[in-house]
């Protein structure tokens, strides 16, 4: 028996046949598509003949601009529109968008460390303060900063979360009248033996919504570390720690806004 070549109408594969299998059903090695083999007839040494590919329609060769080849360029070009829409709508909406997103400080922590006996002590020897914005414990509670303020007419620290409203969790410390600029650069060590010390308050809700405090003239341990003025905001780090049954402690640094008095008829 002879054989003959012919070749693949999709991949261009050159197929050996038998000169007695002419005009049967092949499958291509290389694409694996279904080719009626040329009839014997029409073979010749020196001519190459071309099958014909079993389907029900035709489906063009690689690089003659068929649909097989149409659709990746069809689908890149819709992945493109729908980018520049995209990328349009953000340009247009661009101070929406970034207007209302949180701002960083207020998304840096999930929740405040575990209190332990390592987080919480009475002596300032051990007291280690987190490079960190202030975390810690009120009452028991899970207390994170979200906003600081120095009251400077009436010389009162406020660690608090919420950013407005009445102060619902968080530590007020009354430096008896002093003044920011008289705080900046300074640092306050009082140990718990110290008698007559600032007074701390502890605010926190009860899990009946109702709002208690606690207030602290001696016995606690406070370590705080004024920075220097800049931009109406009184920097600082902080470590509190209270004798109540539940150790609360604040730990970590802030940067508290100067709330000055208003000028008289304002």
């Amino acid at each position: 028996m002879s054989e003959f070549k012919f070749a693949c109408p999709v991949c261009g594969q050159h197929m050996i046949c038998d000169a007695s299998r002419g005009g049967s059903v092949m499958e291509c090695p290389t694409c694996f598509q279904k080719i009626l083999a040329p009839q014997a007839s029409l073979a010749n040494a020196k001519l190459i003949l071309t099958g014909i590919k079993v389907s029900e329609k035709k489906i063009p060769a690689r690089g003659d601009g068929g649909t097989e080849n149409n659709f990746p360029t069809a689908l890149l070009t819709s992945a493109l529109v729908v980018a520049l829409l995209v990328g349009a709508a953000m340009f247009v909406f661009r101070k929406q968008i970034f207007d209302n997103a949180p701002p960083v400080s207020a998304v840096r922590f999930n929740a405040a460390p575990t209190a332990s006996d390592t987080n919480w002590t009475l002596t300032l020897v051990h007291a280690a303060i987190p490079d960190s914005p202030v975390v810690g414990r009120i009452h028991g509670q899970d207390f994170i900063l979200e906003r600081a303020a120095y009251l400077n007419f009436n010389g009162i620290l406020i660690l608090r979360h919420g950013a407005h409203g009445p102060v619902e969790s968080g530590a007020l410390i009354d430096f008896n009248g002093a003044s920011a600029d008289a705080l900046a650069g300074k640092t306050i060590n009082i140990l718990a033996d110290t008698n007559a010390s600032a007074r701390v308050t502890l605010r926190w809700k009860d899990e009946n919504g109702a709002l208690n405090s606690g207030h602290f003239n001696s016995n606690y341990a406070l370590r705080l570390e004024f920075g220097a003025l800049a931009d109406n905001q009184l920097p600082g780090q902080i470590y509190l720690c209270t004798p109540d049954a539940e150790k609360s402690y604040l730990m970590g640094k802030f940067s508290a806004d100067i709330v000055r008095p208003q000028p008289p008829g304002q």
